[in-house]
């Protein structure tokens, strides 16, 4: 009886510690969606850079379109295809960028409590984001003039 129960609890831990590996194995291979910090975790040196950058430009009103407001945002090295402006609504905010004639909307963020409900990312003649929450629709309709992202005013459409 000594050996079996022997083998049993040999057999048991054995059962515990692959157990425990292939628990260990999964976690590794979802990686830093479950455990880890967003986006990984930033040295000295990248936190110290981060810091150094300079501070985005305050939003200021836009003549081409009510309730948007637009801000360029500061100057970004020569990677960038063009000029890049933010576009903010009571529904979320765009940022758009000239390539060529045709624009193209970058990103895009609802606000808190809203969704993105259409996108027409382009690149074309125009690019639109629209954000449904609570206090109805928001629309960011933006064009390019003189290679500069300029709101639109929506048609209705």
């Amino acid at each position: 009886m000594g050996r079996r129960t022997l083998l049993v609890t040999a057999g048991w831990l054995a059962a515990a510690v692959l157990a425990t590996l292939i628990g260990v194995a999964a976690i590794r291979l979802v990686g830093e969606s479950i455990t880890g910090t967003p986006g990984g975790v930033r040295s000295q040196a990248e936190v110290e850079r981060a810091l150094a950058a300079p501070e985005p430009t305050p939003v200021t009103a836009s003549p081409a379109g009510p309730g948007i407001a637009a801000s360029s945002p500061p100057a970004v090295p020569s990677a960038t295809p063009g000029l890049r402006r933010s576009f903010s609504t009571v529904g979320g905010t765009a940022v758009a960028e000239c390539v060529g004639a045709d624009v193209r909307l970058v990103s895009w963020a609802p606000a808190q409590d809203y969704r993105v409900k259409d996108v027409d990312r382009g690149p074309d003649d125009d690019a639109e984001v629209t954000f449904a929450g609570p206090a109805g629709e928001f629309e960011v309709k933006v064009g390019c003039i003189g290679g500069e992202p300029v709101a639109r005013p929506g048609d209705g459409d």
